[in-house]
């Protein structure tokens, strides 16, 4: 038995959210921690300091006929996990080499997990966006 889902022509938006926790400095490696001071305040000191941070991970595509899914929620679960575990109770700044020659802002954060995740996007889904809550009044999008 196979069920036809009629009438889709738009694309829909699938959204997933998952957390992680870790740790970052906010500074440029060229500048002195009194000139990281300046630029990043508190945020620069030298021990770093640590996030609960949320993710949501938004894609785009036209329902598969068959199925009516825009993807396999699983599969995008498990690919926003394994990216996760890179940076889940890290310190980000010495333990993710995308971030060696990036400040760890929740802007480059965004960025990172953007396109470590459209590299894995399966054929007709585009990655429409991600979005990197550092706290629940700093927050980032990017769409790429």
């Amino acid at each position: 038995y196979q069920r036809r889902v009629r009438g889709m022509s738009g694309e829909v938006l699938l959204s997933r959210v998952e957390r992680f926790s870790a740790a970052h400095r906010l500074f440029l490696r060229h500048l002195s921690n009194e000139e990281n001071f300046k630029i990043y305040n508190k945020c620069s000191w030298e021990h770093g300091h640590g996030h609960n941070y949320k993710v949501e991970v938004r894609v785009k595509a036209k329902p598969d006929e068959k199925t009516g899914m825009v993807m396999d929620i699983a599969i995008l679960k498990k690919d926003i996990q394994d990216l996760i575990a890179t940076v889940d109770h890290k310190f980000i700044d010495k333990d993710v080499p995308w971030f060696a020659t990036r400040p760890s802002t929740v802007e480059n954060i965004c960025i990172f997990f953007y396109e470590e995740l459209a590299k894995k996007m399966p054929a007709g889904v585009k990655l429409n966006k991600v979005k990197v809550w550092e706290t629940e009044k700093n927050i980032a999008s990017y769409k790429g």
